[in-house]
């Protein structure tokens, strides 16, 4: 990501706090902004924690332990593509950790951890909901069923693809 998206991101971000603040919310903007945060740099920064904190009124402390609290903030930078690999029983049964073990292979990383390019960052779920089309991963918000290693291998040969063709 170049310096002046990045930028534009935190100025965007903090455009959107003022206007919070200046219409009084304080706390009760404290998940929104989070969120906010979330979308425009990818995690919970210590910098976007600093940015609400004062923006907002609100202890540093209270926003760290809000965006510690869920599970879906990030603290740390994360990939292009979330890829959660499915290990709810469905997908365990038919060869879900088979597919976890494949995209771990492929990308050389491990549960948790997100490639060197910061393309991809690898999750489990616990159940996607699409148990008829097991065994499932989903790359951001696309799902992919009824996969097999061989499947998984060409899906992220397009994506690492896209990604080159994209800088």
């Amino acid at each position: 990501m170049s310096d002046t998206t990045t930028k534009d991101k935190k100025e965007e971000f903090v455009e959107y706090l003022k206007d919070k603040t200046n219409k009084g919310l304080g706390q009760s903007a404290l998940m929104p902004a989070l969120h906010k945060a979330q979308e425009a740099f990818g995690y919970i920064s210590k910098e976007a924690v600093e940015e609400i904190s004062c923006h907002l009124n609100i202890p540093s402390a209270y926003v760290w332990g809000v965006a510690t609290f869920y599970h879906y903030f990030s603290l740390k930078p994360r990939g292009k593509y979330i890829i959660s690999a499915c290990l709810g029983t469905a997908c365990y049964v038919r060869g879900g950790k088979r597919i976890l073990t494949k995209i771990k292979e492929e990308l050389e990383i491990e549960m948790g951890e997100t490639t060197e390019d910061k393309m991809f960052t690898l999750e489990a779920k616990f159940c996607l909901g699409c148990c008829g089309l097991s065994p499932v991963m989903m790359i951001n918000e696309k799902v992919y069923g009824e996969l097999t290693t061989a499947k998984v291998s060409q899906i992220l040969k397009e994506l690492k693809e896209d990604g080159k063709s994209a800088d």
